[in-house]
């Protein structure tokens, strides 16, 4: 453990008294024995044997062999990791944690219990696997030890002895992710450069940042790809970015889910040999991990093993064959013990063995005897230092969790712990006690209480030259609440790295500016000449409808192609408290400003003097205005619904809600014939008012002639201009522009600032929308 850090005695516990039974198998593997205070002393002697038979390097139980060898670790080599700044070490001790969730259906809805009042402890300088079948609770632990679920969450979890402070713990942990994401256009070290501006003190100098960053690279590999763009890394070299991130700050806690989820053996092996180095600085590392190879299974310091939300193992992962051995679960001879555990908690060997380790594991059976055989092995005369002995003060305590008495008539759900007063812990060997009035089912109880030796409570000393020294462990909830950075370095840290990756994404940029060249050029040739021939009038109307719906279009949709896909990245840095909701938000709507107003502008630009609309600047002015506001509220729109669904659901409902806006945009029915208990709708459809908007500006402003052609008289009836046999496309409709924009249910008197401001109003709306969405999708998350 820690230096510095002084644990307090392991609580007391009870357990019920049966029958005395003494007996044991063949080979004298195991003791069992169940009973009251007596019966208890008197297995002492025979408990003591098999400790004393483990400390001569003899096993206990079969097999299982792959834990006792041991492996080279590949860790960096040299002084590294000089520039982070200095923590404190942190425990986290969490009890009687239960969590429920609402089961689906529509009828009679339930609650599901996910994890059911388990309890445990969490050391510095342990690198703790967390493991169980699929459906255990896994995952739901490790988030609601990290903070990420707050919600129907029973129970206590204590940082140091002290409950825990969820913002100042946020800040000082990291939590990263099975499917490590990344920006994709940011290479090696900009993303590390990014990570460090946002979460170290912005009093430090940019070179400061840099060394640290270089340090941090250097001792995970990484400085060879140091030029290469995330989305061109292997599955290892990602892996190990995503560390480095969080690496910046020196976090003393570090959450990993399924780190070794899609990498080969070999990556494999490196990911944890790198989080075992980085648990030798003293820091709390947690892993879920599914079924780890032998040689990965060794390398964890503790293991909590799981199943249908109970804990059926808690203790030193070397002893956890003799453990299951003495229960006469024997695993086979070169078998992995990972592979035996998770038939062991999958049911392979019956409910029975698992209700019987969760009672010896609520019992706190495995912390008994691992402080028996520590103080065994401190006796031992032959105990010396060497990769081949165990010795406390050297490795890691290869203590034995020899079996709790056998508990008849338990309750799984309610195992008694009786925890006294800190007055009344007793540091020093196991001693035991009988409560007066312990009873549990009408059995006597009796209490166990586990002492410390040297302040280590059987836990090897683990070197904090990396953190902070420091016998006041407040010092780590005192922690202020602030992210690192202030809101202002943070929006022009996120504007910079945002607008980074718009300019290299091929999709989002370069296509778009081809598709608005592209079309502009199409539309123009398509129509060309129209805008100034009165006898096009309506043709000329659907070149300015298809240029409002392709600049709606172009904006709604890559917008909601990219959003939810950076979800992920964003939530990550949020919740590891890189940086604030309101900071990335703003830079995020900021920096994709100016290209949805360029675009609009070039294909605005194109498609007005191709098709000959009036040469006037204020027509063209105001054409160009409602194309630009157009793209930022379609632009907005999307953020709501990118932000608020998942990609495939937003692909669909995108183009989905954009149907009723162009139905009742004005275009394909005149506003003046729609229902009146329709009409409301028409309100609705931003569409309209840039349709309207536009017409006005081509066709307002008091413009009288639009018949242009000599050889048509505006002033000749249209039923005499059919008399003439005048061609159909070559009659004059309308005499005056008024008369075209009445028949489109256009007032022609209208005020053409009113479109304006009520785009801005959709605009301000949908933005405002998407934030309270962002930040109730982020609430969501726990």
């Amino acid at each position: 453990m820690a230096s510095g850090i002084q644990e307090p005695a392991l609580p007391y516990v009870t357990t019920p008294q049966t029958t005395p039974t003494h007996h044991s198998n063949n080979n004298n593997d195991s003791v069992v024995y169940n009973g009251n205070r007596a019966s208890l002393i008197s297995a002492v002697p025979a408990v003591v044997a098999t400790i004393a038979k483990i400390a001569n390097g003899h096993g206990v139980g079969g097999g299982g062999g792959a834990v006792g060898e041991h492996t080279a670790l590949i860790v960096p080599s040299g002084n590294k990791l000089r520039h982070l700044p200095r923590r404190s070490p942190v425990n986290i001790e969490f009890s009687d944690v239960t969590y429920s969730v609402k089961e689906p259906g529509c009828r009679k809805r339930g609650f599901k219990t996910i994890l059911k009042g388990i309890s445990g402890k969490i050391r510095s300088g342990d690198l703790t696997a967390i493991m169980g079948p699929s459906g255990a609770g896994k995952s739901t632990l490790m988030n609601i030890l990290a903070g990420y679920k707050t919600r129907a969450l029973s129970g206590h979890i204590n940082i140091n002895g002290q409950e825990r402070d969820l913002r100042s713990f946020r800040k000082m942990s990291c939590y990263i992710m099975q499917d490590d994401q990344l920006l994709p256009h940011l290479t090696v070290m900009e993303a590390m450069m990014i990570s460090a501006q946002l979460k170290m003190d912005e009093d430090l100098s940019l070179d400061y940042k840099k060394s640290a960053v270089l340090d941090i690279l250097e001792t995970l590999g990484l400085m060879e790809c140091s030029g290469t763009y995330t989305e061109r890394l292997s599955g290892g070299q990602r892996k190990r970015l995503a560390i480095a991130q969080e690496l910046v700050n020196n976090p003393p806690v570090m959450f990993f889910d399924e780190p070794t989820s899609g990498l080969d053996s070999s990556s494999c092996f490196q990911c944890v040999s790198l989080l075992k180095y980085l648990t030798q600085g003293g820091r709390t590392i947690v892993c879920t991990i599914h079924q780890p190879s032998a040689k990965i299974f060794e390398m964890f310091d503790k293991l909590y093993m799981m199943t249908s939300g109970r804990c059926i193992y808690d203790g030193r992962t070397s002893l956890v064959v003799p453990f299951l051995g003495s229960y006469g679960l024997k695993c086979p001879p070169y078998h992995n013990p990972a592979d035996y555990l998770m038939e062991v908690s999958s049911g392979d060997y019956g409910e029975d063995t698992i209700d019987m380790l969760v009672v010896a594991i609520a019992s706190n059976a495995a912390a008994i005897f691992e402080e028996a055989y520590k103080q065994t092995c401190e006796q031992a005369p032959h105990a010396k230092t060497g990769n081949d002995q165990c010795t406390c003060n050297e490795k890691e305590c290869r203590c034995l969790a020899t079996r709790s008495p056998k508990v008849q008539n338990y309750t799984l759900d309610k195992v008694p712990i009786f925890v006294l007063p800190a007055d009344q812990a007793v540091d020093g060997s196991i001693s035991i006690t009988e409560l007066p009035n312990g009873n549990v089912n009408g059995d006597a109880c009796v209490v166990v209480e586990v002492g410390t030796s040297n302040g280590t409570n059987g836990h090897c000393r683990a070197d904090t030259s990396l953190l902070a020294q420091t016998d006041d462990d407040k010092s780590v909830v005192a922690e202020c609440h602030s992210f690192s950075t202030s809101c202002l370095t943070q929006f022009r840290v996120l504007f910079i790295r945002t607008f980074k990756s718009i300019m290299r994404d091929t999709t989002l940029t370069r296509l778009r500016l081809f598709s608005h060249l592209a079309i502009g050029v199409l539309i123009g040739l398509l129509y060309k000449g129209l805008g100034e021939d009165g006898t096009k009038a309506f043709f000329n109307a659907g070149c300015l409808f298809f240029s409002m719906l392709f600049i709606m279009f172009t904006a709604l949709m890559p917008t909601i192609l990219t959003f939810p896909m950076e979800m992920g990245v964003f939530v990550r840095e949020h919740l590891n408290y890189w940086y604030s909701l309101k900071a990335y938000y703003f830079a995020k709507t900021m920096a994709d400003l100016p290209f949805q107003i360029i675009f609009p502008l070039i294909y605005g630009s194109i498609v007005y003097w191709m098709t000959s609309q009036p040469p006037e600047f204020h027509r063209f002015a105001l054409f160009l205005a409602y194309s630009v506001m157009t793209a930022l509220v379609a632009q907005s729109l999307g953020l709501v619904v990118g932000a608020g669904l998942d990609l495939q659901s937003a692909v669909f409902l995108g183009p989905v809600t954009a149907i009723p806006i162009l139905l009742f945009s004005g275009f394909f029915v005149s506003l003046k014939i729609i229902p009146q208990y329709l009409q409301w709708l028409s309100y609705l459809s931003y569409v309209r008012y840039s349709f309207e908007g536009t017409m006005l500006a081509v066709y307002g402003f008091n413009r009288t002639a639009i018949c242009t052609d000599p050889a048509v008289d505006p002033s000749v009836d249209l039923v005499d201009q059919m008399m003439a046999d005048i061609p159909m496309g070559e009659r004059c409709f309308f005499h005056e522009a008024n008369e075209f924009l009445e028949q489109m249910g256009i007032d022609s008197a209208g005020l053409w600032w009113v479109d304006l401001l009520v785009l801005c109003f959709f605009f301000v709306v949908l933005r405002l929308i998407a934030y309270l969405v962002l930040r109730w999708k982020v609430r969501s998350y726990r």
